[in-house]
Order: C-alpha cells, then structure tokens, then sequence
C-alpha cells in the first residue's frame, strides 16, 4: 500500500515534515507507475517496493554527505539500475493552497489536445485537464500519491510578461476539492521557478520520479 507516502505528503503541504533527523524512511510504491525519493530538510523518504534493507546497504556503501545520500547520482543509479526504469532530473518540489473564484486570465478547455506538454502530463499522471489561454496552457492531473500537479507552458514570444506566474495561480483556482496542488520544477529551470513561486507556490523538498520504461 503506498497510504504511508499519501500521509508524508498530506502533512508536507500542512507544513508538517519527517523529523530532520537525517534518517532515510523507505516506503511502498503508492502505484507500479510511481517510485522515487523526495528529499525534505535532513530526511529522505524512498518510495519503491524493491526491499529497504538493499536501499540501505547501498546507501551505507557511499562514501558522501549522508544527508546528501539518497539523492547522490550513484544510489539513483543504483536503484535505476534495480528497477530497470528510467528518469529525466532532479526536480524541486512545490506546492501551494488552491484558491476561490475563477482563474485569473481567460482559459479554453482543451478536450483532444496533442501539445507535446499535454502527451508528457498523460505519461505521468491520470485525470488529465488542459486549458489554453493566448500564449499558452496549464495542465493540471494526479500524480504521485494521487496528489494533483500542474504544469505549465509559454510560448517562446509570450515570454517575460508575467503570463507564466498568471497560468501557474490559475491552477490554484482550477484545482478541484478544495486540494492543494503540487507542481515540479526543474532546478535549473530559474524561470519556472520564479514563476511558481511569484504564484504563490512555496518549495517543499526535491524530488527524483523514477519513470517506467
């Protein structure tokens, strides 16, 4: 059962954390889609069905910072490798409370849409929503743990006018059952970052989704 990963997260987005303690707590996978770690202040949680007693023998074997361990590229490796899955980065975790009232820009619901944002969502969540607004869309699905997350896209010429931060807060009224929305950002990805975070979006963890091939 993935219902302990579901109770880290719930409390995550209360503003409730695992102690930092720098301990390592290996759960179930919360569906054979997800697994992965999500690393929050001083304490990482793996999410894999594969047995904790390999993850932590292989973590104990690397020889780095041990609060840097679960995230270290040679345990991801490892348990890559174990898994036989495949994954794109390390992303920064946020989440945000929703908001009442409709969103802040004008938005079209997308019923048959084949942007290559909207093919990716469907990948990795289920329930998938699309909505366009002029110069781009904000998709909103479950993901890990059945949480919603949202993802947006800006058209390369609608760039640096703010309509990023205004798609990234529509999701926040787009967000059904009163649920907070989760949203990955890639840590290089600055502009994404300071997007989601201008909308209210607050940084929670880091987060390494490990992907069926």
């Amino acid at each position: 059962m993935g219902d302990e990963l579901t109770d880290i997260l719930d409390a995550a987005a209360d503003g409730h954390f695992p102690p930092p303690d720098g301990g390592v707590s290996v759960v179930p996978q919360p569906s054979r889609r997800d697994a992965g770690v999500v690393a929050f202040t001083a304490h990482a949680v793996v999410f894999t069905d594969e047995d904790p007693r390999w993850v932590h023998h292989t973590l104990a074997g690397l020889a780095c910072d041990p609060l840097a361990a679960a995230m270290n590229p040679v345990f991801l490796g490892a348990l890559l490798e174990r898994t036989r899955r495949s994954m794109d980065t390390i992303d920064l975790l946020t989440v945000a409370a929703p908001l009442a009232g409709p969103p802040p820009l004008e938005l079209t619901e997308l019923t048959d849409a084949d942007h290559p944002r909207v093919a990716r969502a469907r990948r990795r969540r289920s329930d998938v929503r699309v909505w366009a607004a002029d110069g781009g869309v904000v998709v909103l699905g479950r993901g890990v743990a059945d949480r919603w997350e949202t993802a947006i896209e800006v058209d390369e010429a609608c760039r640096h006018r703010g309509l990023g931060r205004a798609l990234a807060t529509a999701a926040r009224h787009l967000v059904p059952d009163g649920q907070p929305v989760w949203a990955q950002q890639a840590a290089g990805n600055a502009r994404s970052v300071r997007a989601f975070q201008a909308a209210g979006f607050r940084p929670v963890g880091a987060e390494a989704l490990l992907l069926e091939r």
